[in-house]
């Protein structure tokens, strides 16, 4: 038998072999990568099915928490860490109290005249720390369904990002103006938005939305908020923070997706990996549009001015997993890698910045995490970070709002 054949009979083999085991460690994974990849080219079919097997057997060794609170716990030896750093990281964030009143009485003062729902008070400050999967570390409620801010625009991304997926919209660089015909994109300028634009906060789009200005202008409207006029750059130009226009494209989505996005996002989303019943998403009072015969609230991108995404630490900590596991959970690809790996690369406008996720583009969000980590992040301050190079999730709420403080003290207590 001649070389060849003997090296695709290996591979076939070790597919086989490795099909049927049952107990095999991270590290069998990894050699077994590396044979399969060193095999010649002749013998591309064996090494698919080989290459096949191992993915297969890969995602059957990984973790996902089932429904409910019966989430699998690990102690730090575990999982590869130092439990005495990581106490003392624990310790650390249970000092590290949010300065945002309680009872949210500052919230028109900061953000101007509300428009939506607040609750009557937050939670205290709060957290979870996965490592493969397993809660490694909980501190505080975090059952407790609270605002979480712009950490809303992440899912809001994650909805376009599903909305192209089920190509009910062909191209992020499409025109918005070729599926929506409300009126929002009819001038020159705005007739120039993409959804690309929208998603990198670089759309210069010009108007109002449920009765606040794209300008930031009037205490009265934007509290602390309020900004200068300045001359508007032509979209995918310049990138400004501004929740108008992602309110703007929320209504957009609701237009494509043609129902409520919170039952797209339950749907889609939430109810696949098993997210509690408690989180709500709300618009304003003012912000009904009717779709299909029937008045539907747009929702918005944060709780800037009332209302948006109310969640638990818990069902933050299933959706950063989801991010870290590229979008599967359980072998079903709930969201695209491809788009995953859109939203979280830098645009022209802005190096840290993705489609509505934070990125640490030559680590100038957190100094002392890697560059690839990535993160929801909210006033408040809230966070949920995810760290692809040591595969963590944390979720901190209510924080005062130095997260690269706690990333420093979790990642010193990863040992392998």
């Amino acid at each position: 038998m001649d070389k060849t054949h003997a090296e695709a009979r290996t591979a076939k083999q070790l597919a086989e072999r490795f099909s049927g085991a049952k107990h095999l460690s991270a590290i069998t994974v990894i050699v077994l990568v590396f044979v399969l990849t060193a095999l010649p080219s002749s013998t591309n079919a064996q090494q698919s099915a080989a290459r096949s097997a191992v993915a297969k057997r890969k995602l059957s060794l990984q973790y996902y928490p089932p429904k409910g609170d019966a989430w699998q716990r690990k102690s730090p030896a575990q999982v590869g860490m130092n439990k005495a750093k990581l106490d003392a990281a624990i310790e650390f964030a249970k000092t590290r109290e949010s300065r945002v009143p309680r009872d949210f009485s500052t919230q028109e003062q900061t953000f101007g005249r509300l428009l939506g729902r607040m609750p009557k008070e937050r939670g205290a400050t709060n957290g979870i720390i996965l490592r493969h999967g397993y809660i490694v570390a909980e501190w505080g409620d975090t059952l407790r369904a609270c605002p979480t801010y712009s950490v809303a625009k992440s899912f809001l991304s994650t909805l376009l990002g599903l909305a192209i997926d089920r190509k009910l919209i062909k191209s992020i660089n499409d025109p918005v103006r070729h599926l929506v015909k409300d009126g929002g994109y009819d001038s020159p300028r705005n007739s120039k938005i993409t959804w690309d634009h929208h998603a990198r906060q670089a759309s210069e789009w010009h108007g109002a939305m449920w009765g606040k200005s794209d300008n930031f202008m009037g205490v009265e409207e934007f509290g602390q908020g309020r900004r200068e006029p300045r001359e508007l750059r032509e979209p995918g130009e310049f990138y400004e923070y501004n929740d108008v226009r992602i309110n703007r494209l929320a209504l957009s989505l609701l237009r494509v997706w043609n129902k409520p996005l919170p039952q797209v996002l339950r749907d889609e989303v939430m109810n696949p990996i098993g997210a509690s019943d408690t989180w709500r998403y709300y618009g304003y009072r003012n912000s009904n549009v009717m779709i299909r015969g029937k008045p539907v609230p747009s929702i918005s991108g944060g709780t800037r001015w009332g209302g948006g995404l109310w969640i638990s630490t818990r069902d933050e900590a299933r959706f950063g997993y989801l991010f870290l596991r590229e979008g599967q959970w359980r072998g079903k690809q709930i969201i695209s890698r491809e788009w995953i790996r859109q939203a979280t690369t830098p645009g022209a406008t802005k190096a840290d910045y993705g489609y509505l996720w934070w990125l640490n583009t030559n680590q100038t969000q957190w100094a002392n995490a890697p560059e690839r980590s990535f993160a929801a992040l909210g006033y408040g301050s809230n966070a949920i970070w995810i760290d692809p190079e040591h595969d963590l999730v944390v979720v901190w709420r209510w924080h005062d709002g130095n997260l690269n403080e706690l990333i420093k003290r979790v990642l010193a207590a990863v040992e392998r």
